[in-house]
């Protein structure tokens, strides 16, 4: 407050035990039933026509000042001065101080606003100006309450620091902690200019795909199983958008896309949710040059609609994500690394020697091919390497061992066509030149299917026939791209785990 802040009055200055909070809630409590019985329970009030917004009165005060308005927000401080008072209430915008006194009110409505609570939310007319120390404010001549708070708020000194709480109470963490709901905010204008650039730079539809599959398919991921009582079978929560997306292109829709949740069973960390957002688009007669350049456009243009720039500033590093971006072949790579040289090396067990000599894992190296050791040395020394994938980069020459549903090479069959995308070395995004040849792809099903039901791969691609008979209607050349929607806002709002940019990340229960 900017008013009398040798005075406090109604704030929560100290931490409270547990049996204070108690104590405190219970007056609460009593202080609505008071309420209640005095005719003015706040519940029963249904709206408020507010018609001004903190921050806008702050931005105009020159056309505002002497102007009433209409505000509402939640009462963040107090200051009570006998027949006067300050108080800051928090709206969607920011925060506004108002003034309210007794012989402006009413003295009935001034007594029961001096035993108001911190959390509060209120409804206030009256009239703008600036105080004597400068501040814009509100001279209030109504106000009314429009909800009690029965909880007691994190203090403004100490706030809402333990992060497995704000993850909880998240609508706690957005009241006391504004720079948290500053990066929703941001992701939101984020989520709107993933579509802007898809929809009017390169006239993308969006769609939308079933979210229960009866087959797990379009990733390499374990699913969720649920159970759909009418039909009495299993069903899954989807991995991925990618085998309806491409059915709508067979049927005709050239420029699709889905931005929406998938869910994996997998393990948690700072950059994995089990549930998390994924942007896939699908262009007929595009290929793996042009899902580069949608995938340059969307993350640029989202950077510099958030940040003003096309230099990305993350936890202390810079990156230019200025077009294009080089291309790093996965091969090659690995054997800038390490100095193996895969192109040197023509069979499975060529393979698993050169692996184990290098000091790979004997179970990691296992009876792996050829193409899949070359994903795990890529996976377990390139991705590791301090700064060898910062990028942006595309990662490209993916071996067709872990790339059932990409077109192959037509300059080397053992790699695909397919890249993904890397910055601050993490991966954000995956693409394809699409498979669309229907006898390649029942023949990679069918070896995937094995490594399922053999145990070798419990992410292997099943068997989907129906997918397989829509390739054989004809599916047009393709370019398939999907990008990890959570991980892109994280590094473009500076945030160093997925829990903060998910309002409501998964959490174990409390006991």
């Amino acid at each position: 407050m900017s008013e009398n802040k040798n005075n406090p009055v109604n704030e929560e200055v100290e931490e409270l035990s547990e049996e204070k909070l108690n104590e405190q809630r219970l007056i609460r409590r009593q202080k609505l039933q008071d309420l209640r019985d005095a005719g003015r329970d706040p519940y029963i009030i249904e709206t408020w026509d507010q018609d001004a917004y903190s921050e806008d009165i702050k931005a105009d005060f020159d056309n505002m000042d002497g102007k009433e308005v209409t505000v509402a927000g939640r009462m963040m401080a107090c200051r009570i001065m006998g027949k006067a008072s300050f108080i800051d209430i928090q709206d969607r915008k920011g925060r506004i101080q108002c003034y309210v006194r007794r012989d402006e009110i009413g003295e009935e409505d001034y007594k029961w606003f001096k035993k108001y609570d911190i959390g509060d939310i209120l409804g206030i007319v009256g009239t703008v100006f600036k105080t004597n120390q400068g501040e814009i404010s509100v001279r209030a001549t109504k106000l009314v309450l429009l909800s009690k708070s029965l909880q007691i708020l994190p203090n403004k000194w100490t706030g809402l620091k333990d992060t497995d709480i704000r993850y909880r109470q998240r609508y706690v963490d957005l009241i006391v902690n504004p720079e948290v709901k500053d990066v929703f905010i941001k992701k939101a204008a984020i989520l709107k200019e993933v579509r802007r650039t898809l929809e009017d730079d390169y006239d993308f539809l969006q769609v939308d795909t079933p979210i229960l599959n009866t087959i797990a398919g379009g990733a390499a991921a374990r699913p969720f199983i649920t159970h759909h009582n009418t039909l009495d079978i299993d069903m899954y929560l989807r991995i991925a958008t990618e085998l309806y997306l491409k059915r709508l292109v067979v049927g005709g829709l050239d420029r699709v896309y889905e931005m929406g949740p998938v869910f994996r069973n997998e393990g948690m960390d700072n950059r994995h949710n089990p549930e998390f957002t994924s942007m896939e688009c699908y262009q007929a007669f595009g290929n793996l040059e042009s899902m580069m350049r949608v995938t340059e456009a969307i993350i640029s243009n989202c950077a510099k609609k958030i940040n003003g720039s096309m230099t990305l500033e993350y936890q202390g590093k810079s990156f230019d994500l200025t077009p294009p971006w080089r291309c790093l072949d996965m091969t090659d790579g690995v054997k800038e690394i390490t100095g193996v040289d895969f192109r040197q090396i023509e069979t499975d067990e060529e393979a698993q020697k050169a692996c184990l000599e290098y000091g790979m894992d004997p179970e990691t190296v296992g009876s792996k091919t050829r193409g899949k050791l070359i994903s795990e040395m890529f996976e377990t020394y390139c991705e590791e390497a301090p700064g060898y994938l910062d990028g942006p980069v595309f990662v490209t020459g993916h071996p067709v061992d872990i790339s059932p549903l990409a077109k192959k090479d037509p300059s080397d069959r053992r790699i695909t066509r397919r890249f993904e995308a890397y910055i601050n070395g993490w991966e954000l995004g995956n693409a394809f030149s699409e498979l669309n040849d229907p006898i390649d792809q029942y023949e990679r099903f069918v070896e995937q299917q094995h490594e399922l039901d053999t145990g070798e791969d419990e992410e292997a691609h099943p068997m989907d026939m129906d997918f397989v008979n829509a390739l054989e209607v004809g599916l047009p050349p393709t370019g398939g791209l999907g990008i990890g929607i959570d991980r892109m806002i994280m590094l473009i709002t500076n945030q160093s785990t997925i829990r903060d940019v998910l309002l409501f990340p998964t959490m174990k229960p409390l006991d």
